[in-house]
Parts: C-alpha cells; structure tokens; sequence
C-alpha cells in the first residue's frame, strides 16, 4: 500500500495541529499553520539600534548587539510555541525557529562578523531530565543560516539555579551570578559571541553569561539573540 496513502488515512483520523493555533495542518505544513507563520509578531529588533532588547542591557555590561525575533503574545500562540520548543520535546521547532532567524540576522551587518555562537546553558541535571537544550537547538539553526560555528561545551553551568518566576530583577541576577564557567578561554580570545538564549525578561540569565565572560579579559565583544522578548 502507497506510503503517502497511510499518511493521509492517518492524517484523517489524528489530524497534526498547528502549535500555534491548534488548527489541524494540511500537507506541506508542519508545526506551524501558513497563516500562524506569515503573521507571527516579528519584533524587527535586528534592524533597529537602541531598540527594546538592548535597553534591557543598558547599563548592565558593554554589548554589541541585542535582538529578538518574536514579540511574547499569548494572542498571537509565541506562548504555545515556546511551552512547545521548552517543554514538549519541540527541539525541531527550535531549530527552525533559528533557521528564520539566521536568514534575517545575516542580512545585517552587525551579525556578519560574529566568531562563535555560544546557547545558555541547562545544569547537567536539567538537561538529562529534559532530554535537550532548548536553547542549543535555536542556536543550531541559527548556526546553519548564518554559517557560523556554534560552542556548546566551553560556557558551562557549574550550579543549579532557583525558579526564576516571581523574583525581582535583583534577586534574578543573584540567583545566576556564579553559576557559570568557562572551560577554555583562549578560544575565544578577542572573538564576537552571540549569546543565544529563548526568550529574554529581566535579563538576569544573559547578563550573568555576558559578565563571565567579559570577566575573562581577553578582548571579547557580545551580542545577544532570542527567540522571543517579554520584558
């Protein structure tokens, strides 16, 4: 029996749903429904100086570049797709979700002379509990599109954080300021890193990577890109 048939036999009787908006998908979609994806609340932070994004950072560390791809609106399904690249296994989506990303930053002259893209990383028992790296997969795709080397291993998370949620901005930046480590600092001697995390709120998290590895002194410039921005 033809292959494509099943699929469609089983198509019609357990439809695949769009993450956005939970409409069932027809063929040649995947993840994401045409309409959820030409209308997804594109931020155009990559284009703008001063935007936003950056001025979370004001004042907080000396930064190249900020951007997110995504504005976080419930209305919009950014918070379905993000509980779905986060906690439902979606590291495909991830991926492509960099992948669109990457084809935008690239076009941007700022991004073109990025050395190294560096994820935030999980603590080792949240990564074996989740299986992956949400962030990771994101800078994976953003790594193809781009064509730029990415560092998984070098920028370490060396203690376990509290939740996040219903901290103030300060007591976030305490809650992550020493849990980071770098493994090989002469690697990234007078490089551009793209930080690369999933969304950004207070910033805390990103801030507390950035400060490591400006700490190390060694002529490093940071950007930073998310998927989506929520603060």
């Amino acid at each position: 029996m033809n292959l494509n048939f099943l699929k469609g036999i089983l198509h019609l009787f357990y439809p695949e749903l769009c993450i956005a908006c939970g409409e069932s998908l027809v063929t040649g979609e995947t993840y994401i429904c045409l309409d959820c994806s030409l209308n997804l609340p594109k931020t155009g932070f990559h284009k703008l100086k001063n935007n936003p994004a950056e001025q979370v950072f004001w004042g907080r560390f000396p930064m190249q570049r900020v951007s997110s791809y995504l504005y976080f609106e419930k209305a919009a399904g950014v918070q379905h797709i993000l509980h779905h690249i986060k906690y439902q296994g979606g590291k495909e989506l991830a991926k492509r979700v960099g992948r669109w990303y990457g084809d935008d930053l690239k076009e941007i002259d700022d991004y073109r002379s990025i050395d190294y893209i560096i994820p935030v990383p999980l603590h080792k028992s949240k990564l074996i509990s989740r299986g992956y790296n949400q962030s990771e997969w994101f800078a994976l795709g953003l790594s193809e599109s781009m064509k730029v080397p990415i560092q998984t291993n070098n920028l370490i998370r060396i203690a376990k954080s509290e939740t996040q949620t219903r901290k103030t901005r300060y007591r976030r930046w305490e809650n992550v300021s020493e849990i980071f480590a770098v493994q090989h600092p002469e690697l990234l001697k007078n490089k551009h890193i793209l930080l690369v995390d999933d969304v950004v709120t207070t910033g805390a998290t990103l801030e507390a990577c950035a400060q490591k590895l400006l700490g190390l002194n060694c002529g490093i410039k940071i950007s930073i890109a998310t998927i989506a921005f929520a603060s």
